[in-house]
């Protein structure tokens, strides 16, 4: 018997004890269910050597070395992964697009007597509520940006509001990067695909009747473009704007960027960068500040002269007015607890006036 989803709630709501992807390691590293764990069928090299042997010999050759193969991989997994496993373990497997792999597996499962079954239409039957929630339909939710220049603790702001019991989305941690030329994190950027699917998984589980807070983000965060969806709520979302001094905000980024400071070949390669909008003269200056460990200033001229005039640029492209400006003259980590408490009574300012009657 095979599993439908019509929905990713349903999907969220599946009950089984654990959901295996069958599919290549190449495949399940570009997306994959929520939680699911990989135990392929056929590896990457496997997988190539089938589809070759289908195109330029047959069909039937291919499926039989295929089986071979099948069996032979179904019997490791049977023997180490699986090994564990209780009999009233039951199992959920998909595949591509639920068929002769997941089916295949899904039969030997039952075979030792689990309780398995196939995800009917597979990684692709997932992949379209996804593509559904993310490019097609339009926002459930109603968003709020968190804005204001470069510097002003948006990313921590957020994660203290998070703690506090606001609903946020962290669009830099799904996409593992911090948003900017210096914005590259140690842990790789997900496929477009798995950024996708974790936004459109977060969302699912927070309460479309409230507020959901995102930081305000050009429509790219690295090499990963905001799905159009997501992406035309921020545009027509109210506004909650942090300012603050140059100086607090230089404070801030030398701590919060304290990773890529240490590093003084990858600081220096990131300021490099910056030659073809800059110039040659004023980055090699840059580079000296940096080298001379006159880091709050390098700090505040990157705002002055990058970072603050693009960031106008952008702002005065921006929809909605500003709902509420919240001015922050300390960016220390013991003011940020006041500010997220000031931003959190904004948010139910909003609630309130977008709350219906009755």
């Amino acid at each position: 018997m095979s599993i439908a989803f019509q929905s990713l709630a349903d999907l969220a709501l599946h009950g089984f004890d654990t959901v295996i992807d069958v599919r290549s390691p190449a495949e399940f590293a570009e997306d994959h269910f929520p939680g699911a764990i990989n135990l392929p069928v056929l590896d990457d090299a496997e997988r190539a050597k089938v589809g070759t042997v289908y195109k330029q010999e047959s069909p039937f050759a291919a499926r039989k070395l295929g089986a071979a193969l099948v069996a032979r991989n179904a019997a490791r997994h049977l023997q180490k992964a699986l090994a564990d496993k209780a009999g009233n373990w039951r199992p959920l497997v998909y595949c591509w697009r639920g068929g002769q792999r997941s089916g295949s597996f899904t039969s030997i499962l039952q075979q030792v007597g689990w309780r398995a079954e196939v995800v009917d239409g597979g990684y692709r039957s997932y992949r379209r509520l996804v593509a559904e929630a993310m490019h097609d339909a339009p926002m459930r939710h109603r968003l709020v940006l968190l804005d204001g220049n470069t510097g002003t603790a948006k990313t921590e702001l957020l994660e203290l509001l998070s703690q506090a019991g606001v609903q946020t989305i962290d669009l830099e941690a799904l996409a593992a990067h911090r948003g900017s030329v210096f914005g590259a994190i140690a842990t790789p950027q997900p496929s477009q695909k798995a950024f996708e699917s974790m936004l459109a998984l977060a969302l699912e589980e927070l309460d479309p009747e409230r507020p959901v807070l995102v930081e305000a983000e050009s429509s790219k965060i690295g090499r990963r473009l905001i799905p159009p969806s997501v992406w035309a709520g921020m545009l027509s979302a109210p506004r909650i704007r942090i300012s603050a001094p140059l100086a607090a905000r230089a404070s801030y980024l030398v701590r919060a960027y304290s990773d890529l400071i240490a590093d003084h070949p990858a600081l220096g390669a990131t300021l490099d960068l910056l030659i073809p909008l800059q110039g040659r003269a004023k980055v090699e200056h840059w580079r000296r500040l940096a080298e001379q460990g006159e880091l709050q200033e390098l700090a505040a001229e990157l705002m002055e002269q990058h970072y603050d005039p693009r960031y106008g640029k952008s702002r005065d492209r921006s929809g909605p007015a500003i709902h509420a400006e919240l001015m922050a003259d300390d960016l220390s980590p013991n003011a940020l607890p006041d500010i997220a408490s000031c931003i959190a009574h904004e948010l139910d300012r909003l609630q309130a006036v977008c709350k219906p009657a009755g």
